[in-house]
């Protein structure tokens, strides 16, 4: 028998010894403590600007002039946006008077791939939610804001409601009900964005836009902004 035979046959004969699973609600309630919304809002800040994204503090009515002052400061003349989303009717009336060239995500992306990947600068969607610890953009692709409007265009755009930032992971799965017992709450595809796409090579100098847009933005509504 050799040394990896007697090894493995140590190993099947050893007995199987039952563990109790993990108390992760427990571990969260004594390291974790809870914060405000306002404090949730600067730590969830904090953090995503510091892996490079432009944060703007603004409020339900006024975001679509931040919006345009954004898209004005980076020559950006073409916005990507959805169409059946109250967010991305708003953006189409506010700029459509401004000169912006609002393009909804209408059809089939074999139908105008050309134009998707070469001819839209820019994309704005809305976040689900956000995880303060990390400084993490939850978001839900679906019909309407597909998963390219977040992973093709340079710039992306994004809405978030400062009221929906969790403090950690976990909360975010506990609060939106994400488990074994409750599958039909599982998002088919949830993304969690904590900056814009990024690379390092072997000399360690550090790429953006490689996988995706170049520059993040977000604009985080709310008082506690």
């Amino acid at each position: 028998m050799s040394a990896r035979d007697r090894i493995l046959a140590k190993l099947n004969a050893a007995p199987v010894l039952p563990k109790a699973a993990p108390e992760i609600a427990a571990w969260y309630q004594t390291h974790r403590g809870t914060e405000s919304t306002a404090e949730k809002a600067a730590r969830f800040r904090a953090c995503i600007e510091f892996a490079h994204a432009e944060v703007y503090a603004v409020s339900h009515a006024s975001w679509p002039q931040k919006l345009w002052e954004v898209l004005t400061a980076k020559k950006v003349e073409k916005l990507l946006v959805a169409p059946g989303t109250t967010h991305g009717q708003r953006a189409i009336s506010v700029l459509s008077e401004s000169g912006i060239t609002c393009r909804g995500y209408e059809q089939s992306i074999e139908d105008w791939k050309e134009e998707m990947f070469h001819d839209i600068p820019a994309s704005l969607t809305a976040a689900r939610g956000a995880i303060a610890e990390t400084g993490t953009l939850v978001l839900w692709p679906d019909a309407h804001e597909p998963r390219l409007m977040s992973l093709v265009p340079p710039i992306h755009i994004v809405l978030l409601d400062a009221n929906t930032i969790h403090n950690t992971f976990y909360e975010v799965m506990s609060n939106e009900g994400w488990g074994i017992e409750s599958q039909s709450a599982m998002p088919t595809n949830a993304l969690l964005i904590s900056g814009p796409s990024k690379t390092a090579d072997i000399q360690v100098t550090l790429a953006y836009g490689a996988h995706g847009p170049k520059e993040l933005v977000v604009l985080l509504i709310g008082e506690e902004a």
